[in-house]
């Protein structure tokens, strides 16, 4: 997969040294020259330009990319590199850095953005997703559909243990991806029983989420 990664300070470069680890061909664009540093991830391809203007992108190359991570520290410039990246280049999948929690309402489709990422969003459902237990937690929202990614995590003594999934009377716009049992992921089938304990992951649209929770008994 290519991926191009709009901001190279800490964050940008964290991200690179993360997913070229793990295969991917990654382009990282900074306009500060302070932080042009190819150096730091030398396995990525660097861009001195600022990804906010067009002549950049189509420099660069960004049409040819799979993913366009707008990581800067300057929510302005992440929603411009959104937009630019999905409407001029039809980049297929945009993430966008939320700095500023009370600007989370502007990262959407009508912006391009097809995941927002809010750092103390994501801090506090980690911490929910810690303490909680019976509770369902919503862990992020992709914008472009509207859908949500939620947790809920049985309690020991849950009446559904060693129930199948196929049990389980999910509404029909909810789909249970995962379940996470200790340091197991398990891809869940019909016939997999369920323990207390286990994490399950949910995708599903916000107005449906309560009936997940009646669903699984709460």
């Amino acid at each position: 997969m290519r991926v191009a990664i709009a901001g190279a300070g800490a964050v940008g470069r964290s991200i690179a040294a993360e997913l070229v680890e793990a295969g991917h061909t990654v382009m990282l664009i900074e306009r500060q020259s302070e932080q042009f540093i190819p150096d730091s991830v030398e396995q990525a391809d660097w861009v001195l330009g600022d990804a906010c203007e067009v002549s950049t992108l189509e420099e660069s190359g960004i049409e040819r990319c799979d993913v366009v991570i707008a990581a800067t520290g300057d929510d302005k410039a992440n929603l411009v590199v959104s937009l630019l990246a999905k409407t001029e280049f039809a980049v297929r999948r945009v993430v966008a850095r939320v700095n500023n929690p009370a600007n989370e309402w502007l990262f959407n489709e009508s912006w391009g953005v097809d995941v927002a990422v809010s750092t103390p969003r994501m801090l506090a459902a980690m911490v929910e997703e810690a303490v909680s237990v019976g509770d369902l937690v919503r862990l992020m929202t992709f914008r472009q559909s509207q859908a949500n990614l939620v947790e809920l995590t049985l309690p020991p003594d849950t009446p559904l243990a060693g129930k199948p999934v196929r049990d389980l009377a999910l509404p029909k716009d909810a789909a249970l991806v995962t379940i996470l049992r200790g340091e197991r992921v398990i891809v869940p089938q019909p016939d997999d029983p369920l323990e207390g304990g286990d994490e399950l992951l949910f995708v599903s649209p916000s107005d449906v989420e309560p009936q997940i929770r009646t669903a699984l008994g709460y």
